[in-house]
């Protein structure tokens, strides 16, 4: 299936936005007496604290330390922290929404209907029972009946539209160094475990282990499909995935946007991997382009022989694999209990499968999200929220303005570009102003796979109309319900959705101090997206392009490589310790936007200090809103999958390795040199 690219998605946060009403009665013919304004809180969650603990030792766990310890996850869920429960809510809004619609009797074609219909087809588990298999053995047929490569190459296009993995991704996007163009993307897939080092490293039991679950898994699978050779499938598809594992750029070289923009004609791709005709591919697809930028060259050099290497029968193994696990969710109960125990258990370390609402919840989310993310917005989004956002965003955009003009390593004609930069900076707030048309949609309350493949291929043809056309500029990424943030380069845009405008992050009844901490360093941190280590590469109008002057790129580079080495000290399981240069882009969104919203607090006082709030004063107020935002518990094997596949650190070193250099930080907590946290001044890092 053709997808948006998310890009460099901030962080997964949450904040809310609460609006207490006032009290409006009054004596009948009598003045209004005046209300006072209540008093604001700290919004310190003293409860979660671990007074044992000295700050400066482990400010993760002083802040948190009480909740960690006696906090339980749930069992459906592989990790558990504050956002985690902001989305719990919102799930649970979400289908008080989708059962309304439900209920109602409304005409065929409508939102409603649709958005009711497909709930009940999800939920209609007496009718899957009785499908088991059926509603996707047409496509296996068509599969098994390809008598070519070049048959199922054409057959992979259609695979491809209705959200079967293949093992290229195809997906249409911003041309990176013509922003204001749609361009088709070509980038490495294809595989179904985690990383490429899940195939390719025997020194990691889990890794090992995993391989042996997964040749299990697929065999499980392409039986209850009726698959008449599964067990030799299961070993077919293994090896080709680790054949394509072993052409794959590893983590770190493939998020740097330089080495992954390689804008190639058709003719070029037949000269890259002559065995595949990519026109053919690509006008299957509908995509009748001359050009595509290519992200990893060297992959698809090593698909080109891949390709004709591997028998056909090993292919249609694959595929037939892969259009099994993409509908997995949405066939009878046997498949989806066999796809959790993998994937759920297994990979994440999950105990219980989620009930099934939410499972149909997330359904409707997948086909209809900007349908229910209307509903979402009129029954539960305050516009207060979203106008104390845009005050916010705009106090961060001044502190970012004041901190580049205090840079002392960077040189004038690179300052100004980037103050042009920053000025040219989109911000997208709570919902979008225009929301996506489902007319196209056809949904049927007896036919879910029917409906998710018709769904995705909508969805794939939304995305083919963009060639050609102006960039739209009021699109989302997404949902307004989705508790997260992001920074998007080539649109040169940060987005904040409703859902993330509630408590720890933004309490409206608590001082600003912490909520400085917590939303301030959310919008901090979407802001330095832009000139991290990656988004730097970007101009104001979202161009690929260096405007660094050598000098300024080097000074950048010293920093950075500091922080890199800072992080990959952070020990996640016993032995296995984060990845500093594949978590760097969000390490220095985490400090840079820390240090921003510190900026935008102290210039909202005016020079005045803050109160004392139940003992605590203005700034350690704003250092807790920060850590305690972070609080979250993981299961080992959610964590195993995190440190291959996640470019944030996890929240321990997103909490400790901020603060740790930020000289403001010491002050407010008095951390004196023997504390464990405690570094020199001379090695900590500053950027922004």
């Amino acid at each position: 299936m053709f997808r948006q690219s998310l890009l460099p998605v901030a962080m997964v946060l949450a904040l809310t936005a609460c609006s207490p009403s006032a009290d409006k009665t009054a004596d009948a013919g009598a003045a209004p007496a005046a209300t006072p304004a209540p008093a604001l809180g700290s919004g310190v969650e003293q409860a979660n604290f671990d007074a044992a603990i000295a700050p400066g030792d482990d400010f993760y766990r002083y802040i948190n330390g009480t909740w960690l310890r006696n906090t339980p996850i749930p069992a459906e869920k592989s990790n558990y922290g504050a956002f985690t429960v902001l989305a719990d809510d919102a799930e649970a809004n979400l289908r008080t929404l989708i059962e309304q619609a439900g209920a109602q009797t409304a005409p065929a074609g409508t939102d409603t209907q649709k958005v009711g219909d497909f709930f009940k087809s999800f939920m209609d588990e007496s009718r899957l029972e009785e499908l088991g298999a059926k509603p996707i053995q047409s496509v296996l047929q068509q599969i098994a009946a390809t008598k070519s490569r070049e048959d199922l190459l054409v057959l992979s296009a259609d695979l491809n539209r209705i959200g079967v993995q293949i093992p290229a991704g195809i997906f249409i996007d911003n041309d990176a160094k013509q922003s204001d163009h749609y361009i088709t993307y070509l980038s490495q897939s294809g595989l179904g475990l985690p990383d490429r080092d899940w195939y390719l490293s025997d020194d990691n039991k889990t890794h090992k282990d995993a391989r042996t679950a997964y040749v299990t898994y697929i065999t499980r699978m392409l039986t209850l499909a009726g698959y008449n050779r599964a067990k030799v499938a299961s070993t077919a598809v293994l090896n080709i995935e680790t054949r394509l594992a072993e052409a794959h750029w590893d983590k770190v070289k493939d998020r740097q946007a330089d080495l992954t923009y390689n804008k190639k004609t058709l003719d070029d791709m037949h000269s890259m991997a002559g065995t595949i005709d990519w026109r053919k591919l690509l006008q299957a697809l509908g995509v009748n382009e001359t050009s595509v930028v290519v992200q990893e060259p060297s992959y698809l050099e090593a698909l080109g022989k891949i390709w004709p290497q591997v028998p056909l029968q090993d292919w249609q193994d694959y595929f037939t694999f892969k259009t099994v696990d993409a509908f997995a969710s949405d066939l009878s109960d046997a498949f989806v209990q066999a796809q959790f125990d993998f994937k759920g258990r297994v990979l994440n370390g999950q105990q219980a499968l989620k009930p099934r609402w939410k499972l149909g919840v997330d359904a409707v989310d997948e086909a209809l999200g900007e349908v229910v993310g209307k509903l979402y917005v009129e029954n539960y989004f305050k516009e207060a929220a979203k106008q104390r956002m845009d005050q916010l965003v705009e106090n961060l955009r001044g502190s970012f303005k004041a901190g580049i003009d205090e840079l002392e390593w960077m040189t004038p004609a690179t300052r100004a570009a980037a103050q042009q930069k920053l000025a040219k900076f989109n911000t997208k707030i709570g919902y979008p102003k225009t929301w996506k048309d489902y007319s196209a949609l056809s949904v049927d309350a007896a036919d879910l796979v029917g409906n998710v493949m018709r769904s995705r291929r909508v969805e794939h043809q939304r995305a083919v109309d963009k060639l050609g056309k102006p960039i739209n500029r009021d699109e989302w990424l997404m949902t307004p319900y989705t508790v997260n943030a992001y920074y998007n380069p080539p649109m040169n845009e940060v987005v904040f959705p409703a859902a993330i405008l509630q408590p720890p992050f933004f309490n409206v009844a608590a001082n600003d101090a912490v909520n400085y901490g917590g939303i301030g360093a959310v919008i901090g941190h979407e802001f330095s997206h832009g000139f991290d280590d990656q988004g730097r590469k970007y101009d104001g109008d979202g161009n690929l392009r260096e405007w660094w002057t050598e000098a300024d790129a080097k000074a950048f580079s010293e920093r950075a490589n500091k922080l890199v080495a800072q992080y990959s000290q952070f020990e996640v399981l016993p032995g296995k310790f984060l990845n500093g240069e594949f978590t760097l882009g969000e390490n220095i969104g985490d400090l840079s936007g820390l240090a921003v919203a510190y900026r935008a607090y102290k210039m909202s006082l005016k020079g005045k200090d803050d109160q004392v709030i139940d003992g605590f004063t203005g700034d350690q107020r704003f250092f807790i809103g920060w850590a305690q935002v972070w609080r979250r518990l993981y299961r080992n094997e959610n964590l195993e999958v995190r440190l291959t596949s996640d470019p944030h650190s996890h929240s321990e070193a997103r909490a400790n390795g901020v603060v740790r250099n930020f000289e403001p930080w010491y002050q407010a907590f008095n951390i004196q040199p023997g504390s464990k946290l405690y570094l020199k001044p001379e090695q900590r890092v500053k950027i922004w």
